[in-house]
């Protein structure tokens, strides 16, 4: 059985770089996961913002929301602004103030955020929610940074 990251390979590996199938490398590490949404960011270091570069199973009151977060603000602002993985068990009823305040309209309850990386640079974030409360173990961090270093050999480019 091919890991997450040779599937993504498949999709990415062979495309030409500005037709990237990133949609559908987020559905397969979705399915890996066992996850609903998924969101990737690229981060504009002058801006300081991380821009949205593909998201699946967010609903479209969601879209403008997540299309452009400054760094430090909302999960994946966190994440860029940390160099660190952000996880909550749900969302729904998150007082950390991790998510931003239209956060939860997504609906969605656990969700994990990690850095995506080219080499030691963050270029990205890569962000998953299940609709279920759920705590990340260490394993499905490590996995999901796995991929976000994985995807960033092909943002870093």
């Amino acid at each position: 059985m091919k890991t997450v990251c040779e599937q993504m390979e498949v999709l990415l590996g062979n495309s030409p770089k500005g037709e990237r199938d990133w949609e559908s490398a987020l559905q397969r590490l979705l399915a890996h996961f066992d996850s609903q949404t998924a969101t990737l960011h690229r981060l504009n270091v002058e801006t300081q913002t991380l821009h949205l570069l593909a998201q699946f199973g967010l609903p479209p009151q969601m879209l403008d929301v997540i299309q452009t977060i400054p760094v430090g603000k909302g999960i994946a602002g966190q994440v860029a602004a940390l160099g660190k993985p952000v996880a909550l068990c749900n969302l729904q009823t998150d007082a950390t103030g991790a998510a931003r305040p239209g956060a939860k309209q997504a609906g969605v309850g656990g969700a994990l955020c990690v850095p995506v990386r080219a080499g030691a640079t963050i270029v990205g974030t890569l962000g998953i929610g299940t609709m279920r409360p759920h705590e990340y173990t260490a394993a499905e961090s490590g996995a999901l940074e796995e991929a976000g270093c994985f995807i960033g050999r092909f943002l870093g480019s």
